[in-house]
């Protein structure tokens, strides 16, 4: 067993609902909110020509990242081996999809309704089997450095938010849901440039509240919607964050943070409730399995996170992460995903694409579905497979993505690339060449300038 892997029930304890620490930090500006305030009075820093934003939102190309932590499974999943010894192929059976000669795991039965809407790359590869190694290459395109918790280089998100800014006023560039994963950060781009975390989990039970959005003394957004009104009472609770060491300065930048946080906009964004119930149900609001079962090994359902990135890119978000975490089936692999990881990622999954059709964005928006890497091609001792890097495959649509379309292809295995090798940094110049991002940019760290991207190039396939 590989030494990256920690414990199933380790994981699970730690991902048990939203950051109770962030809650009871909130407060006027809240953890979230101040740490925007900050990132603006950088980015003005970085940009003294440029405070708003600007751009017609129809125009506007987003990217919703669906990370799937801990390496999903692509023999069960998206590149079955239907003919190989039991000890590849798995537990799950194989079905047609409605384009012809392609076949995935029978465990995903809407996916495969929907093949002609989405792509997948089946020869992805790169040489690192540890998690958060394999998430710093994903996400930036470079090795990990001695810390790999600690972005040496940006994230596609941060380089997106440096190059691309903010698409409006009232909206941040670059969103994480629910909070900073490894690999995700800005790393010399500094502050301006890290992903404005959400800090509470719409996947959570209970109504979704974002803690930069709850007020002091029991104000209200009604109370304070008028301009007047808001400046009236922002001495008040000014000192009241004073008080609690939240708030050093009453700046042009905090107040320009808390605008993006309170305007309607923002608020309507972010506020789930405003989704029509069905529409809840169809990402997987009322799961129809077991959920104690699916709750089995840290499963949790991230419908509610993947509803609120569709909500965010059509209010004009750039880009979107959202923690899909925690495929590292090592024991009891194929339980966990029969009954918990599987169906629930079958119904989210689909129900975005065609959610994102339905109201006009998926022209405008990418959807991408990858892990750090796959999973051995030999089902383990525990009924699981171990961490794989040697290939692995990724599923995307929308943006420049032909549906039906299968680039690549691995051997009878599943264990390497048998034609048409595509790497991780391959990917990301793809997502970048989607938004108009210049991969041939350069930045300095520390007076040395690094290129956006070591390698890679747009994998025209997919178009």
């Amino acid at each position: 067993m590989s030494a990256n892997y920690i414990g199933c029930d380790q994981f699970r304890r730690t991902l048990r609902g939203p950051d109770r620490r962030a809650f009871v930090k909130a407060g006027v500006f809240g953890a979230a909110g101040l740490s925007l305030g900050n990132l603006l009075r950088a980015e003005a820093k970085a940009n003294p020509d440029r405070e708003g934003g600007g751009g017609s939102l129809s125009k506007i190309k987003s990217v919703i990242l669906l990370w799937m932590r801990g390496g999903p499974s692509h023999h069960d999943m998206w590149d079955p081996k239907p003919d190989a010894p039991a000890e590849i192929r798995g537990e799950f059976g194989t079905i047609p999809t409605n384009v012809p000669g392609v076949r995935l795991s029978d465990l995903l039965p809407m996916s495969a309704k929907i093949m002609d809407k989405w792509a997948i790359i089946r020869s992805l590869h790169h040489h690192d089997a540890g998690h958060s190694t394999g998430d710093q290459i994903c996400f930036t395109g470079y090795n990990a450095g001695p810390n790999p918790d600690e972005n040496v280089h940006p994230s596609i998100g941060s380089i997106v938010s440096k190059q691309l800014g903010h698409l409006n006023s009232t909206m941040p560039p670059y969103v994480m849901i629910p909070r900073m994963l490894p690999g995700a950060g800005s790393a010399y781009l500094g502050v301006a440039h890290k992903p404005f975390e959400t800090q509470a989990d719409p996947a959570s039970p209970g109504p979704f509240r974002l803690p930069n959005f709850q007020l002091a003394n029991g104000v209200t957004f009604d109370q304070i919607d008028d301009r007047k009104d808001l400046l009236k009472k922002f001495d008040t609770l000014r000192r009241d964050a004073d008080k609690s060491g939240q708030l050093d300065a009453a700046d042009k930048f905090q107040m320009r943070a808390w605008e993006i946080l309170t305007s309607p906009k923002a608020r309507d964004a972010f506020d789930l409730d405003k989704e029509p119930e069905k529409v809840r149900e169809r990402y997987g609001f009322m799961p129809a399995f077991d959920p104690k079962a699916a709750n089995r090994c840290g499963a949790p359902n991230w419908a509610q996170r993947i509803l609120l990135a569709r909500r965010l890119v059509e209010a004009g978000v750039r880009i979107v992460t959202v923690d899909c975490r925690w495929w590292d089936t090592h024991v009891k692999g194929f339980e966990s995903l029969k009954l918990g990881f599987l169906p629930r990622w079958d119904r989210a999954f689909t129900a975005l694409i065609e959610d994102l059709e339905t109201r006009g964005l998926l022209e405008t928006t990418l959807v991408l579905a990858w892990g750090e890497f796959g999973r051995t091609p030999k089902v383990n001792n525990d009924a699981g497979r171990d961490h794989y890097p040697n290939v692995f495959s990724a599923a995307l649509a929308g943006g420049p993505v032909k549906g039906g379309r299968v680039i690549g292809e691995s051997d009878s295995k599943g264990a390497f690339p048998k034609t048409n090798p595509k790497t991780p940094q391959d990917v990301l110049a793809t997502v970048y060449d989607h938004l108009g991002v210049d991969t041939e940019a350069q930045y300095l760290n520390n007076g040395r300038p690094i290129p956006v991207l070591p390698s890679g190039k747009v994998i025209e396939e997919l178009g």
